[in-house]
């Protein structure tokens, strides 16, 4: 008879690790989807251009990750490196964060659309955070993290899952300092950004 999953009790530390145990988050401003009922994952095309985000902490509760792929809406896409118009991305899902100074931006061919939110005494924070990222890294610690999970069978946010048999990981709640990540989407249910400013310049975060 098969046995139920036990969590794994304890904390998981990976240092400066650019790996899929690491979670990630993005703010969009105005490129945020929000959900009525939920975070489902990225259900839209990608336009495939990446956009950075950085922040000095994150924490969240509910966390779980997948592989997947982003499609773009066509396969002639100049900003994807793959010509048939996808992307393979670690999509990382948390179901409650709060984030601490955070800068996003987005190269436009030759300048910066820069946006700062959480940069006072309220962090930024989010329910239902769906991340599709290429690149991840910080310094973070995970609590009863499950690696090797099936994707299709997670329990953190059950709403956002991935396809079965294929490799999953989550963890009760994550924590990550000096936060780096190269993104292609976001969805999030809620999205609150105190301190909200917009600006193009000539370097991005």
């Amino acid at each position: 008879m098969a046995t139920k999953p036990v969590k794994a009790e304890g904390r998981v530390r990976y240092r400066r690790a650019a790996i899929p145990g690491l979670a990630a988050l993005a703010t969009t401003g105005a490129l945020v989807v929000l959900t009525a009922q939920g975070a489902l994952g990225v259900q839209f095309a990608i336009s495939g251009m990446p956009f950075v985000v950085t922040a000095d902490h994150l924490q969240g509760n509910n966390f779980q990750q997948f592989g997947g792929l982003d499609n773009a809406i066509d396969k002639n896409n100049p900003w994807l490196k793959s010509s048939n118009g996808q992307a393979v991305v670690m999509t990382s899902v948390i179901g409650d964060a709060k984030i601490t100074n955070l800068c996003q931006s987005v190269n436009l061919v030759g300048i910066n659309l820069v946006i700062r939110a959480g940069t006072g005494s309220k962090p930024v924070e989010a329910t239902n955070l769906v991340l599709d990222s290429t690149d991840l890294s910080g310094d973070a610690s995970f609590n009863n993290i499950q690696i090797g999970r099936d994707a299709g069978d997670l329990t953190e946010v059950p709403s956002v899952q991935g396809n079965k048999y294929t490799f999953a990981q989550q963890a009760d709640s994550v924590s990550i300092d000096n936060v780096r990540q190269d993104s292609y989407a976001t969805t999030a249910s809620t999205f609150s950004l105190p301190g909200l400013s917009m600006s193009f310049q000539s370097k991005g975060c």
